[in-house]
């Protein structure tokens, strides 16, 4: 926080914000630390009540346990939002959506039963171990991933445009060649027939049984291998111009095999080896 905003704030708050939102301060680490440990007992107690044999015995104190988590959780959430300057601004960011949905299951569960097994999400917090640690780098590489899906995603949608007109059409034609005698019923059927076939997946629940069509089903299957390369291809190729955009080669050293080098790098800024 800038010290301008620092001297607007009251003392308390000021302190507030260094506990639960810095953790360079030995408080703040401490109270990371701790909430990590707090969010991992409580995923383990939601993933533990979603077993029948457990939930039977210890259903009750599950229960109990599990709206102590939310109230520690509403608690340190409200802290967020008494901490900084402006709280709407934390609430709409990252974070503190993540923060929010952390307590909202357990809430909605009153009016919404079921509710509460979207409570596994308070897993995406632990996502804080990046900033507790230190782990920058591991948070570039996240952003230089981010970065590439982003620029990708027209192409991603352009392709799955014509995936979806492609299984339209062998559904379609399974439809026509099988009939219902085999079990292919209607063509939205015969269309799930064809998006199993031609991801590879393979559930078996439906099967052509004439010649004419296994042999629809093996040009499907062959598609699907030569259809699945190619938003992995989209990908890489945005994340090699994401790469480059930054600066960044993806050259790896020929010695210590460490990535991350700059575009115009001529020895490895780890070992010194020559690239």
């Amino acid at each position: 926080m800038p010290k301008s905003e620092d001297s607007a704030l009251p003392a308390w708050r000021h302190r507030l914000y260094e506990i639960v939102f810095e953790a360079e301060t030995p408080a703040g680490r401490a109270f990371d630390i701790t909430l990590l440990g707090v969010i991992l007992a409580s995923v383990a107690v939601v993933l533990a009540e979603s077993v029948p044999e457990l939930r039977a015995v210890h259903g009750e104190l599950f229960h109990a346990i599990e709206w102590g988590f939310t109230a520690l959780f509403t608690v340190e959430y409200l802290l967020r939002l008494l901490a900084v300057r402006r709280p709407l601004a934390w609430a709409r960011s990252f974070f503190g959506v993540i923060d929010l949905l952390a307590v909202l299951p357990t809430w909605l569960a009153l009016v919404l039963p079921g509710a509460q097994t979207l409570l596994v999400l308070r897993a995406l917090r632990l996502l804080r171990i990046f900033r507790i640690f230190k782990l920058a780098a591991f948070l570039s590489e996240a952003n230089l991933l981010l970065a590439a899906l982003v620029a990708s995603r027209r192409k991603i949608f352009v392709f799955l445009g014509t995936v979806l007109l492609l299984v339209l059409v062998l559904g379609s034609l399974i439809y026509l060649v099988e009939g219902e005698a085999a079990g292919f019923v209607s063509i939205p059927r015969s269309m799930y027939w064809a998006i199993v076939t031609l991801t590879t997946v393979g559930y078996g629940d439906l099967a052509p049984q004439s010649g004419l069509g296994r042999f629809v089903a093996s040009i499907v299957m062959l598609l699907g291998y030569s259809i699945l390369a190619v938003p992995t291809g989209i990908f890489t190729g945005e994340l090699l111009a994401a790469a480059r955009r930054r600066g960044i080669s993806t050259q790896a050293c020929p010695s210590c095999g460490a990535e991350g080098h700059d575009l115009d790098a001529r020895h490895c800024k780890f070992c010194g080896a020559k690239l």
